[in-house]
């Protein structure tokens, strides 16, 4: 018996093509459900995998409908097995049913793992590179506490004329531009502080 699993992630977007595909291959009952990728609870998934029993074959129109993460595939397949249950996957070609199938999509697995594992390292050399050379990764810090205190000083200085913007942002250590965003916050106008003094031109 052939059963078809389709999901979709939002409900604004639709299951015909999926379970259109499903019906044309023959399958007989066809599981659907709304759910993000990432999201691990699947009622109608757990149902289906209740449902079907020894020689069944459980039909996806892609492999990423039926797994949130390479992993979880992994875990699927290996339960299904374990029933004696097939998967068959209308858009990549897998076939657990026989032999082949199963060795292309061990296979195919082993790769995309393989693939994800030389990524994360690439991406751990180069931060570790790049902190050799001084330099962390990820977005910049924003303003501390200390610095917030500082610019609230450093605004009152310049309503009394001492300090222009530049030499507020140097004071307290950000860009002018950090500076600008930290005022519109506290609801100044930008442009009665984009003149500076003297000093600072």
């Amino acid at each position: 018996m052939k059963i078809g699993y389709a999901r979709i992630s939002t409900k604004d977007q639709s299951l015909h093509l999926q379970t259109d595909a499903l019906q044309k291959v023959g399958c007989e009952q066809v599981f659907t459900e709304t759910a993000s990728g990432a999201k691990s609870d699947r009622p109608e998934l757990l149902k289906l995998l209740d449902f079907v029993r020894n020689g069944d074959i459980v039909v996806v129109y892609k492999l990423d409908r039926l797994g949130r993460s390479l992993k979880h595939l992994l875990e699927v397949v290996a339960l299904l097995n374990q029933k004696g249950v097939g998967l068959f996957s209308i858009n990549d070609a897998i076939d657990t049913t026989t032999p082949q199938g199963r060795l292309f999509f061990n296979i195919s697995a082993s790769f995309a793992e393989f693939e994800r594992d030389l990524i994360r390292e690439r991406t751990l050399s180069g931060l570790e590179a790049a902190r050799a050379r001084g330099r962390k990764g990820g977005r910049r810090a924003g303003m501390t506490k200390e610095a917030i205190n500082k610019a609230i000083l450093a605004e009152a200085y310049y309503k009394e004329g001492k300090l222009g913007v530049n030499a507020i942002a140097q004071e307290i250590g950000v860009s002018k531009m950090t500076l600008y965003k930290y005022l519109r916050h506290r609801g100044v106008k930008i442009s009665s502080y984009t003149k500076t003094s003297n000093e600072n031109k």
